[in-house]
């Protein structure tokens, strides 16, 4: 499990200055109008708005940016798509697990477009329940690195807000709570003056595939794919991935 997180909050990083920034703003500007519309426009009180904002400053999407999306979302200006959460299920090379979670306006258009991705980079689709299973519903929070804060800080704070276990990734500390506890998760590293990167709702595998460096490199290369798809907002593996492959990831 941290392995892969490791690999994607690299993967993230390096989205920010390479040339799928425009895409990574994008998916995080969806997030932003969908939970508007969802939840309302106050993030104050729509926490996960509030989160979705986070993400995007983080990540520096121009707060012009944040507030139309906002705008949309909530109604308050025209223009926002009615977009539907599907997820997909699938296997990787290796046998790995996949959960394609998209966020789309047009279902047709986002299953062509998975099942295509799929299968020119050696996956397959599998049947709704096959792989779920495989995953549970996590609430999981990044923290970077900071002056003056352990992995113990960051456990001492969090312990009694519900959160499960704390991994170090090397560049960044995980918080895996349970996706009811996110909030307040999140909130006590804010109140224990803790910076953190995001705070999510994500599917986490309950046991990871080992993998060679070689198959791990290509479940890599169609992970990238699959995210560089339009309509896919997030896709979870339960790949372990060799730390040779994620050092020349990185």
């Amino acid at each position: 499990m941290s392995g892969h997180s490791k690999w994607a909050t690299t993967k993230h990083k390096k989205a920010v200055v390479d040339a799928k920034r425009g895409k990574l703003f994008a998916k995080l500007i969806k997030n932003i109008e969908v939970a508007a519309r969802t939840g309302g426009g106050d993030p104050e009180g729509n926490p996960t708005l509030y989160d979705a904002i986070q993400k995007a400053r983080k990540t520096s999407v121009p707060t012009d940016n944040i507030e139309r999306a906002i705008k949309r979302g909530s109604g308050a200006d025209a223009g926002g798509a009615d977009y539907q959460t599907i997820m997909y299920e699938g296997y990787g090379p290796g046998g790995v697990a996949l959960l394609i979670e998209c966020l789309t306006d047009n279902r047709n258009r986002a299953a062509s477009e998975v099942r295509t991705t799929m299968t020119r980079n050696g996956g397959t689709m599998a049947d709704p329940g096959s792989v779920s299973f495989l995953f549970h519903r996590k609430g999981l929070v990044i923290v970077p690195l900071q002056r003056g804060i352990s992995e113990d800080d960051v456990l001492a704070a969090v312990l009694d807000a519900g959160a499960e276990e704390v991994n170090d990734l090397g560049e960044s500390f995980e918080v895996v709570c349970e996706a009811t506890d996110l909030v307040a998760v999140r909130t006590a590293l804010q109140r224990a003056g803790i910076d953190y990167d995001s705070a999510d709702v994500s599917f986490l595998p309950s046991a990871s595939t080992a993998v060679d460096a070689e198959a791990a490199r290509k479940v890599l290369r169609l992970i990238d794919a699959l995210e560089d798809c339009d309509d896919v907002q997030n896709v979870y593996a339960n790949v372990e991935v060799p730390d040779e492959v994620l050092t020349e990831v990185s």
